[in-house]
């Protein structure tokens, strides 16, 4: 069994370090109501994040639902499991469910462009305890960003870390000593699963461990684009570069792309010059891999690119925010752009009867004439938000205004027909009902 679900903390006093943020989670849990925010959790991998949100819910006796936002993160399936359970009891008789959204810095670019919204649909009308987790909050949708609190789950210093180590080698039977703890402890960098993983790698068949066995069980090699743009700014030598661009898993198409939109970060046009040219040469022998399908050519396209920015980069090391390249948000603009304009004629197609093809093809420019002269009664009519009015107005300032307009008038008037409702009357003897 993988020890890392084996010994996975039950309890929020099992839980290793990030003592503060357990503490104001608790005091959360303790004082919840419907009108708190929800969490959003962040950090690095193998701090604890998800591990919290179970103990929590089990110290708390409630029951948990759980969403991984890379595989569940559509508006249909948000809005059939996170929103009916935020909406509803446990049947279990608990007080309350936590709904657990895993990888929310995973929303973009989904299929269903509406997913994200169909998140915050769910916490502003939830009844019941939400906790997002993500590993980098500044890629988590700036809107879900402000509806909820922010807490980060830090790297986890090695001396913590030991004790839950020891722990594990005692349940097990397994001898080691605190040295060698220590090292594992080290080698994991923070990540708590990533030590656990590599005490069990080593102790396969073993009963007493020694450095020898923990040679070959080093925590995962992998690094991300941001550690390796990271180290061409700091000038690593040419062989490091080279082995840690190909621990990170990208393909060298995307290494260049992400070190193309780095070429902003560097302090002159003399070195962005110089680093364009190595870029432009290691997009030729891109091409070249495509045209011939011969692929070992790619490492040499990969280590071109690394190699020349980091002498463009003379070692200056890098003071800004590493941000995903331009094209890609340009790209992904386009898609968004798509997926609006593919709902809106299934909207159009299913209200009026008419074939999608038709609409696009003959009576497309006929509705946006329509929408134009009364925007008010199709934002009514087909429920169109800023984005898909914008397609037919052309101005988005304009479809943000008339869309939060027409919700206002909706509001004010489900504000009075309820103040004009009927009641009972409770005078003595009194069975009929009266209008305020």
């Amino acid at each position: 069994m993988d020890w890392t679900e084996k010994y996975r903390p039950r309890h929020i006093r099992d839980l290793v370090g990030n003592i503060g943020v357990l503490q104001t989670m608790v005091s959360w849990a303790q004082s919840w109501s419907p009108k708190d925010r929800p969490l959003i959790l962040y950090g690095k991998p193998g701090t604890g994040k998800t591990s919290a949100a179970h103990a929590l819910a089990g110290d708390m006796g409630w029951d948990i639902i759980e969403l991984n936002a890379s595989d569940q993160r559509t508006k249909a399936a948000l809005e059939k499991i996170a929103g009916s359970s935020a909406l509803t009891a446990p049947l279990s008789g608990a007080e309350h469910k936590l709904i657990v959204l895993d990888e929310v810095d995973n929303l973009h670019g989904t299929a269903d462009r509406g997913g994200a919204k169909a998140l915050l649909d769910i916490i502003k009308k939830t009844q019941q305890p939400m906790i997002l987790i993500a590993n980098i909050l500044q890629d988590v949708p700036a809107e879900l960003r402000s509806r909820c609190e922010p807490l980060q789950f830090r790297s986890i210093q090695a001396r913590s870390l030991i004790p839950r180590l020891r722990f594990i080698c005692a349940a097990e039977h397994l001898q080691c000593s605190d040295t060698l703890l220590e090292e594992v402890s080290t080698r994991a960098e923070g990540d708590v699963r990533a030590a656990i993983t590599m005490l069990q790698a080593a102790a396969i068949g073993k009963k007493v461990l020694t450095p020898q066995d923990l040679s070959s069980s080093s925590k995962d090699e992998r690094s991300t684009i941001f550690d390796l743009i990271g180290a061409v700014f700091r000038g690593r030598s040419h062989e490091e570069l080279v082995r840690q661009a190909q621990a990170t898993g990208e393909t060298p198409e995307r290494i260049v792309q992400w070190l193309e939109g780095s070429v902003g970060l560097l302090p002159d046009y003399q070195r962005v010059a110089q680093a364009y040219r190595s870029l432009r040469r290691a997009d030729l022998y891109l091409g070249r891999t495509i045209r011939r399908q011969y692929y070992l050519l790619w490492r040499y396209a990969q280590a071109i690119a690394v190699i020349g920015m980091a002498e463009a980069a003379q070692k200056q090391g890098i003071h800004a925010r590493i941000s995903p390249p331009t094209r890609w948000q340009r790209i992904g603009s386009a898609r968004r752009q798509r997926a609006i304009r593919g709902d809106l004629l299934h909207r159009l197609s299913s209200r009026y009867h008419i074939p999608e093809r038709v609409l696009r093809e003959e009576y497309l420019t006929l509705f946006s004439l329509l929408v134009e002269h009364a925007p008010e009664h199709y934002v009514l009519e087909l429920d169109l938000d800023a984005d898909a009015l914008n397609l037919f107005l052309h101005d988005r300032e304009r479809s943000v205004m008339i869309v939060k307009k027409v919700k206002e008038e909706g509001a004010a008037r489900e504000k009075m027909a309820t103040s004009r409702a009927p009641r009972k009357d409770t005078s003595p003897g009194g069975t009929q009902s009266t209008l305020f």
